[in-house]
């Protein structure tokens, strides 16, 4: 029994399940769409919506160091990720990797926690997208009535100057030195956010029509972001004030976690959901054209590029305004805004680009989770219809409305703070578990070809696997209880199901499949 729980596939039957024209996915990605679905992915809440937010409630000024941490973090499991994909270019990311490593029982758990991490995540950005949505129309007239849009039960207050915001500490503040009182403030109780659970419900539609139209729609919206990313990084900084950067460490408040130095680690845990994006790239493996040559280029290209774009905003952003001020939806918006009338021009176009830059993340977040169920499906792990492919257009049309109907949910009725903050715990347990697996397979399997292979293990898969945990270790106590809740989710499903369905298990029993 223990044995088979540890069981791994052969990568000569993975492989071979690539070879599957009629069933399998469709290869139709390029460098240049694999490089732009991981910018697409990366760049947008983190940038958009979480700079902002992480600056404002732990770590101010200081949020650059942040990234720079989650940055070297994801440079190593970046470089590990790149020699599984080159040598295992299957659909299915960490999980298949695991699968061939670690065996059936770990497979099982990360991907479990990756179904967890790509389900919040497009729920999570959506939320940051249906604030830049508001914001937008509200410049035009265009007004959805407030208790449609945030989460269910968030109380929203309408703020001079700023529209409806849900209150918190550093706002509450900033209206008391205005002489403004909150109790004489407008305010309503939401029932669901309707604009984010709208944008999931288009983006699964486009992505049951096709990989290929996915992959041109994200090409586009990757390429205006980054553009006016550029813009906004450029203007920025002739509107810095050297002042809002002191203190860049704010004091500690006393509670772990808010500013100082565990501020910083907290921000950088909170924020690192954001960097998911090469994994995303690396569960498209099998629709890539030449998946051993293009993927690593893909995973450490986008990780590069967004990285330091996402320093510099963090740099100009909280030097435009003070980090007391960004604990909002849109907070790039907001330091528009702080530039003042002279760049009025620039508020649509910064807004359009966040509202195009964030589309392009849930799409690779909803194009990444249904080939997590369909690589478990093959496996007999989840039920065969999860690895149904659309006649016509070749994608995983069942999975993909699953996924997508959950996601609309969650968006419509959980704020952003408690989805992020699921996501990044989820994507930190993925990534270290790929670095721990890269020590294992040079041990287990020195012989394995590897079209790419990560620089000084095992120090670099180490070095990964501990920041990794040390992050996870930084974030909310609530945080790891509804990790553990879903994990507990996760092994009732297994020993109740996947265990006596399992292909391999059947196999190495000589059973006959079903």
């Amino acid at each position: 029994m223990a044995n088979n729980l540890f069981a791994t596939k052969s990568l000569q039957r993975l492989m071979s399940e690539t070879t599957d024209s009629e069933h399998g996915l469709k290869r139709a990605l390029t460098v240049t769409n694999l490089t732009t679905l991981g910018i697409g992915a990366i760049i947008g809440a983190g940038i958009f919506v979480l700079t902002g937010q992480a600056a404002a409630q732990y770590a101010g000024p200081a949020i650059v160091i942040s990234f720079i941490i989650s940055g070297v973090a994801c440079a190593f499991a970046g470089l590990c990720y790149a020699e599984f994909a080159s040598m295992i270019p299957i659909a299915g990311s960490a999980y298949t990797y695991a699968y061939a490593t670690l065996g059936e029982f770990l497979a099982w758990i990360i991907g479990w926690d990756l179904i967890l991490e790509y389900l919040f995540a497009a729920s999570t950005v959506s939320v940051g997208w249906s604030g830049y949505v508001l914001s937008f129309l509200n410049d035009f007239g265009v007004h959805i009535p407030a208790y449609l849009s945030s989460a269910t039960g968030t109380v929203l207050y309408d703020i001079p100057n700023l529209g409806w915001k849900p209150m918190n500490e550093a706002l509450k503040n900033h209206l008391l030195t205005s002489g403004i009182s909150v109790d004489s403030l407008q305010h309503v109780t939401c029932l669901m956010n309707l604009p984010a659970m709208f944008v999931i419900f288009a983006l699964s539609l486009l992505l049951i029509i096709g990989i290929r139209e996915s992959a041109n729609f994200n090409n586009v919206m990757v390429i205006v972001k980054v553009s006016v990313i550029i813009l906004f990084i450029a203007l920025g900084f002739a509107f810095v004030k050297a002042g809002n950067w002191h203190p860049f460490i704010p004091a500690n408040t006393g509670e772990w976690g808010h500013f100082g130095w565990s501020g910083i680690l907290r921000g950088a845990g909170v924020i690192f959901f954001a960097y998911i994006g090469f994994d995303a790239v690396s569960t498209a493996a099998q629709e890539a054209k030449n998946p051993q040559k293009h993927m690593p280029i893909g995973i450490l290209g986008s990780l590069t590029i967004s990285t330091i774009l996402y320093i510099l905003v963090a740099i100009v952003l909280t030097g435009i305004v003070s980090y007391t001020l960004l604990n909002v939806p849109d907070p790039v918006a907001v330091g528009v805004n702080a530039m003042g009338n002279s760049m009025i021009w620039l508020r649509p176009i910064i807004k359009l680009a966040a509202i195009a830059g964030l589309s392009s993340v849930i799409l690779v977040m909803l194009l990444g989770q249904p080939r997590i169920f369909f690589s478990m499906a093959k496996d007999g792990l989840l039920p065969p219809v999860f690895s149904h492919v659309h006649p016509r257009f070749k994608t995983p049309y069942i999975s993909t409305m699953l996924t997508g109907g959950v996601a609309i949910v969650l968006a419509g009725i959980l704020p952003i703070d408690i989805l992020g903050e699921l996501v990044s715990i989820g994507t930190l347990l993925a990534f270290a578990i790929v670095c721990v697996s890269i020590i294992v397979l040079r041990k287990t399997k020195p012989e394995l070809k590897r079209p790419f292979r990560t620089p000084f293990v095992p120090t670099i898969p180490l070095l990964g696997a501990l920041i990794c945990m040390a992050q996870m270790a930084s974030l909310p106590l609530d945080t790891w209880l509804r990790l553990i809740i879903w994990m507990a989710i996760g092994m009732v499903i297994y020993f109740t199901y996947s265990i006596t369905h399992s292909k391999l298990r059947k196999e190495n029993n000589n059973l006959p499949k079903n």
